[in-house]
Order: structure tokens, then C-alpha cells, then sequence
């Protein structure tokens, strides 16, 4: 590979879903991934899969990061899971505020990921490198574009040492962010985030939930696909693996795969780069 990469995985819930992920990883792991990181629910709910995950990366000789969401807990909650992590054997987190669960009331000591972040450096010093999320597009609670490029670099002046994009198809909002943060004196590796094309119905649910925005042209070409699965893959492939090219000729330091627990479609994308 040209380019470091890294891989998204979620905590799968069934013994089933386990042995497919296992076998998902053995495939993705020969691309040399930098780290595989594995998310967290909301309000930290699948923090026991999340957690045996991560163990069974570790345990198969693969760097692993966990999310971690800080809605809804408090100093010594963290303090707590920041020590099993660190017996665990992990060196990487994805700092994040998280969703709340629904019906829930923003309780809990920290507000925001960056009040996470220092508080994960006051603890624990150099021990863990430390993911933050970037919104090319905006984050979707953000009250302006202003506001969220300040809130992006309060995260990275608390501590953080990389980001890692929510997934985005338009790569000029992924190089304007990176100039507008470096105007800020943000120097940090800002890393893409992708997610592959392979159903256009689930795309467009996620999207609709997370602020990605869709080209229009993408969009339309999805729709008129219609069921044809084969047809939303190919064009699915062509536009993603165009974006990546994209990004990493622009400089983009390294690439992170949301792969939703599949390999084929991480690894046609590796394999056209």
C-alpha cells in the first residue's frame, strides 16, 4: 500500500456475528492496517463488546483503538475504563462525546469531547494516542461553521494527536477544512474517513442521520439502480476509489476505513489504490 490505512469495526451482538467479524479481520489484515478501531454505542452501551473486541484485535497481534464516548459519565467511570484499556494492552483511543440514548438527559461530568481529551491527559499522561472526530461538512449540531472549526481546535489543544473525518464524497470539503484548521494553528494529521458504496438505502439512512452530504449526481445515479446490488458496487467502487485517489494525492496522511464488518469492499478500494 502507498498510503497507511485503518479499519472501523462495530461489536458485533450475536456469537455469529463474532466469527464472521473474526474472519472479516483475518481477510483485512493483509493490508498491514496501522490499527483497527472498534465504536462504541451510545451513552458507552456496547462497552462490553466493544472492550472484547478490541481484546481479540489485540490478542491476533493488530494494534487496536476503542472508542470512547464520555456523554453521561463521570471522572471516576473513566478513570476506571481508561485502566482496564491500558492493562489491555491499548495504546489509541478515539476520543468522542457520543449520542445520548434516547429518553436521556445530558448528565454526566464532561460536556464535550475536548473536556474528555484533557482530562484522558491529565490521568494518564503520554500513555494512550488520542483520535478526535472532524466534520468536513459540518458538524450537524454545530451553531456555524465558525463554531465548529473552534470547537475542532479546542480538541486538539486539550491533547489530541490526530482526527480521523466523519466520510464525506466531496474531497474540496475535506482540503478546506485542513486549510482552515492549520489557520488555526491545528498541525495535527487530519485522516479521511471512508465509507464504501456497496447499498444505496443504507447510505442514505446514514447520511440522513449524520450530516453527509450525498452528491447530488451520486444520489440520482444510486436511486436509479434501484435493487441491481451488482450495478450500486460498481459505481459504488468507481466514485469511492476516485475520492481516495483524490485524497491521497492531495497529501491526505493515511486512509480509515468504515468497513461495517464486510471486507470485500475495503479491499477492492485498497486494491485500486
Amino acid at each position: 500500500m502507498a498510503i497507511p490505512v485503518s479499519f472501523e469495526f462495530f461489536p458485533p451482538k450475536t456469537p455469529e456475528g463474532a466469527e464472521k467479524l473474526r474472519q472479516v479481520r483475518q481477510q483485512l489484515y493483509a493490508l498491514q492496517p496501522e490499527f483497527c478501531s472498534v465504536t462504541y454505542g451510545a451513552g458507552g452501551s456496547t462497552q462490553e463488546g466493544t472492550f472484547a473486541t478490541v481484546g481479540a484485535i489485540i490478542a491476533e497481534g493488530v494494534a487496536a483503538a476503542s472508542h470512547f464516548s464520555c456523554i453521561g459519565a463521570t471522572k471516576d467511570s473513566v478513570r476506571e475504563q481508561l485502566t482496564t484499556l491500558k492493562a489491555m494492552g491499548v495504546k489509541r483511543l478515539v476520543a468522542l462525546r457520543g449520542d445520548l440514548p434516547s429518553g436521556y438527559g445530558a448528565g454526566g461530568e464532561f460536556h464535550y469531547a475536548s473536556d474528555l481529551v484533557g482530562f484522558i491527559r491529565a490521568e494518564t499522561g503520554d500513555d494512550f494516542a488520542i483520535e478526535v472526530a472532524a466534520y468536513p461538512e459540518i458538524h450537524p449540531q454545530a451553531k456555524s461553521p465558525e463554531a465548529d472549526l473552534k470547537a475542532f481546535a479546542t480538541k486538539a489543544k486539550a491533547g489530541a494527536n490526530s482526527a480521523i473525518t466523519q466520510y464525506f464524497y466531496n474531497a474540496d470539503a475535506y482540503f478546506r477544512f485542513v486549510d482552515d484548521v492549520r489557520k488555526l494553528g491545528v498541525d495535527m494529521p487530519i485522516v479521511p474517513g471512508i465509507m464504501p458504496i456497496t447499498s444505496s438505502s443504507q447510505l442514505l439512512r446514514f447520511s440522513d442521520a449524520c450530516g453527509a452530504e450525498i452528491p447530488r449526481w451520486v444520489r440520482l445515479r444510486l436511486q436509479a439502480y434501484g435493487d441491481d446490488t451488482a450495478s450500486i458496487k460498481a459505481f459504488g467502487l468507481e466514485v469511492v476509489s476516485d475520492l481516495c485517489a483524490r485524497l491521497v494525492a492531495g497529501g491526505a496522511p493515511s486512509l480509515h476505513f468504515y468497513t461495517m464488518n464486510q471486507a470485500a469492499a475495503t479491499q477492492a478500494l485498497c486494491a485500486s489504490l
